[in-house]
């Protein structure tokens, strides 16, 4: 099966040769792709058949058929040359907004060189997940103690009255016992099973595959549950089996996932899916929420949710709002951050740098109803922006004290990352440990 590598909004057109697709597995991919909520009312959002090519939009990730699979990787600028020393850089990147965004700890540094070059996001992070689960049942599978119910010889935990004296009345050598039984066929195990079953026929890799066939043994004796039975509500995460809730929080991305979705039709197709809107805005999120942590400040994703409109006569709020980022000291809203992942224009005689109208009125929005006095629109560093300060633009809105910063930051790296997000703040310099918001003069 081969395998296809492209960039967001990128096309890919038909045809045999080099840097081309078969236009049959072109239309089959696309097939995959349109039973994904990603795409939309119109099938159309994560891939777009033409007539001489397909082309991705802003949904990253991997789609798989029997024939081939396409691999959309997000458009983040590197230095590497090489295209496919390139694509190794990027998938570390996109595996790294993953690992933050979903609260997962994955060691990059097991992985080779080869293996980013080799290997597509998708059988990576199969990868990952077979580790750390081979490296968990090693130290043993959890179980827990459940209810069951026998006709047994002996006597075993409490004689069921009612069930000893209308069943075994006249043969009271079986005793209608209730007893609990520590057993490993429970929820959380049958959601793992799941899972490696999942993986076993979506899997490409013959070391995944062999891997999973493995743990498949190990859990011969779990039942056998289809993924839309499982029953995640009867999991239960204790001191005793906390280690696990990580591999659970990856199971969920496979199977079902909040990015994500993972379909199939009639088992001819899969697809491991991410919106890079929602990737972007979870991924910065959590590190602002990280850089402030112990400082008076909090963070809040997609939080407020006040109402632009109140009806009449009924009083029920229209229109409600959800900021990317709110930044609060108390009740205070004292900074809101609404992320775009998109390419902020370079130029330097454009003093709007692209940001369009709408996203205006929806920060101005914010800063009414939240009363804040500082918001910003936040989007990702591209090369041309090299150099570049963190706050790109500055300006106030007319008639009010606030002021809407156009800014820009690298994901390139964590320290760099952080270091740009620091730029962001400033810290007072009689309480250095006190990150505080910055409010400059209007441009």
């Amino acid at each position: 099966m081969r395998t296809y590598t492209i960039r967001e909004w990128e096309s890919l057109p038909y045809g045999e040769g080099e840097g081309q697709i078969p236009e049959p597995l072109a239309a089959r991919l696309a097939e995959v792709a349109r039973s994904s909520p990603l795409a939309g009312s119109g099938g159309q959002g994560v891939l777009e058949e033409h007539r001489k090519h397909i082309r991705a939009r802003g949904v990253v990730g991997v789609i798989a058929a029997p024939q081939g699979a396409l691999e959309i990787l997000p458009k983040i600028d590197v230095d590497e040359a090489d295209p496919t020393a390139r694509d190794a850089v990027i998938r570390k990147r996109l595996i790294h907004m993953l690992a933050v965004a979903l609260d997962l700890r994955i060691d990059l540094g097991r992985m080779t060189e080869l293996d980013w070059q080799r290997d597509t996001l998708l059988e990576i992070l199969i990868r990952v997940f077979v580790e750390k689960l081979t490296e968990a049942v090693r130290r043993g599978m959890p179980r827990q103690y459940r209810r069951d119910e026998d006709d047994l010889p002996a006597l075993r935990g409490a004689l069921d009255v009612t069930r000893q004296f209308t069943r075994h009345a006249v043969n009271p050598s079986r005793l209608a016992c209730r007893f609990d039984e520590l057993s490993g066929d429970i929820a959380l195990n049958r959601i793992l099973k799941a899972t490696i079953g999942h993986l076993s026929r979506v899997s490409r890799s013959a070391a995944n595959v062999q891997k999973l066939r493995e743990l498949g043994f190990v859990y011969a004796d779990i039942t056998d549950v289809p993924p839309a039975a499982l029953r995640w509500d009867e999991v239960i995460l204790d001191r005793t089996n906390r280690s696990w809730a990580e591999l659970l929080d990856m199971a969920r991305l496979f199977l079902f996932g909040r990015y994500q979705t993972t379909s199939a039709g009639a088992g001819q197709g899969t697809a491991l899916l991410f919106e890079m809107n929602a990737l972007f805005e979870e991924y910065v999120g959590r590190l602002i929420a990280r850089r402030l942590r112990g400082t008076e400040f909090s963070v809040h994703l997609q939080g407020g949710r006040l109402f632009c409109l109140t009806s009449e006569p009924d009083g029920r709020g229209l229109f409600q709002t959800k900021p990317d980022i709110i930044i609060r000291r108390g009740r205070e809203v004292v900074h809101i951050i609404d992320t775009k992942w998109k390419r902020i224009a370079a130029r330097v005689d454009d003093r709007k740098h692209g940001v369009s109208q709408s996203d205006v009125y929806q920060m101005m929005a914010y800063g009414h109803l939240y009363g804040t006095a500082r918001l910003t629109l936040l989007y990702p560093r591209h090369q041309g922006l090299d150099g570049s300060p963190v706050v790109l633009a500055r300006n106030r809105i007319t008639g009010r004290d606030t002021v809407l910063e156009t800014a820009c930051v690298g994901i390139g790296s964590v320290a760099v990352l952080m270091a740009e997000l620091d730029e962001l703040f400033r810290v007072d310099a009689r309480q250095p440990d006190r990150m505080m918001p910055r409010l400059g003069a209007s441009r």
